[in-house]
């Protein structure tokens, strides 16, 4: 057997990151396209402490203790399809601290993976007043970087096509050709997935409550051509079905056939299910919708639900987030004790220096 020189094996491997890199080459000149390796990225955004490493843990199977999120971590998955068969890989990526990070986002979603990305966004059913806010805060960022992400140049004019065209055929993919909603919505340019968490605490709410917060998840995943699902740490069935539904996203497995929109239970609607007609019109009770001024219907079922479960004012909240040092689950017992002793002495320096320039002032 002939020897292969360690140079040769090199070569190789640094051709194959660049042909990877810069999107060329087919299946005729050797080259690779991510989604063909079978390994595609999907990206867990949500409500700061919804429950998302807690999902993420069960859906791969692992039997450890969910930690706290710090800013944004990585993990992956693997699944065999098959003996002698590549396994399918699953990047698995998760933003913590709610919006408050949401910057990193671009960290994520690149130019390379775009392609195979799709999104998970868990809300926290236990804080409706926070529900429209994450969502809309944490998907207009996503969006915008996956448009920017599918908008830089590509090496070849398949790969080009391929990125747009992907992006305009998202209704006609989610929906058939004869739904008559594809003209109404407003498809997320990746394929995206709604939980519902803690439904455990939710089942205990009010009905009518209960009624505007399902169908305005309702609304919100049929306008985004999004799958939808309510789910609970401690309830088995209810795991399983979203386990069904990540496995799909992750390791492009068959769609499932689960399906409930009664509102006295946990809600399953996969992406294309839904329609306006069955969802009806915002549940208005003690406000007339003909006051609210809404710019569009986004916007009206955004006021509706605002009227019952008024925004929280997180701003302030949100300034201290954005130093990681004040956040306690980034703490670190000795670097903190040492800045702690390191800002006393700071103080003190302050403290002595301003005596100082007092006795200089007094003096003259």
């Amino acid at each position: 057997m002939p020897k292969i020189s360690s140079d040769t094996l090199w070569e190789l491997a640094s051709a194959e990151v660049q042909s990877r890199e810069d999107g060329t080459g087919g299946e005729e000149d050797g080259g690779v396209d991510p989604v063909s390796l079978n390994e595609r990225t999907v990206f867990f955004i949500g409500n700061k402490a919804g429950g998302k490493t807690t999902i993420l843990l069960r859906c791969l199977d692992r039997d450890e203790p969910p930690k706290p999120t710090l800013a944004l971590e990585y993990t992956f998955g693997r699944r065999a399809r098959g003996h002698n068969t590549p396994k399918d890989i699953a990047h698995l990526w998760e933003l913590g601290g709610g919006t408050s990070l949401s910057d990193l986002v671009q960290i994520p979603i690149t130019a390379q993976n775009v392609r195979s990305l799709s999104v998970v966004l868990v809300l926290d059913l236990s804080k409706p007043n926070a529900l429209w806010g994450t969502m809309e805060r944490l998907l207009q960022t996503t969006r915008t970087q996956v448009e920017k992400a599918s908008s830089k140049p590509q090496r070849t004019v398949e790969s080009k096509a391929g990125s747009k065209q992907q992006a305009q055929n998202r209704p006609l993919m989610v929906l058939p050709k004869d739904h008559p909603d594809r003209e109404l919505i407003n498809p997320f340019p990746v394929p995206l997935l709604i939980i519902g968490s803690k439904f455990d605490i939710f089942q205990d709410f009010d009905s009518e409550k209960r009624k505007v917060i399902c169908k305005t998840l309702r609304f919100i995943s049929h306008y985004y051509a999004a799958s939808l699902i309510f789910t609970s740490s401690k309830s088995e069935s209810l795991m399983s079905k979203t386990k069904s539904l990540f496995t799909q996203l992750g390791f492009g497995t068959e769609k499932g056939k689960s399906m409930s929109s009664d509102l006295s239970k946990p809600l399953i609607i996969p992406a294309g299910m839904d329609s306006l007609s069955q969802i009806g019109s915002p549940p208005t009770t003690d406000v007339d919708i003909g006051t609210l001024h809404a710019k569009n219907p986004l916007d009206l079922w955004k006021k509706v639900f605002e009227v019952v479960f008024p925004p929280e004012n997180t701003s302030d909240h949100h300034r201290e987030l954005k130093d990681p040092a004040k956040d306690p689950q980034y703490s670190e017992p000795q670097i903190d004790s040492m800045r702690a002793q390191k800002d006393t002495e700071l103080d003190q320096y302050k403290r002595n220096a301003s005596k100082s320039w007092k006795g200089l002032e007094l003096e003259t």
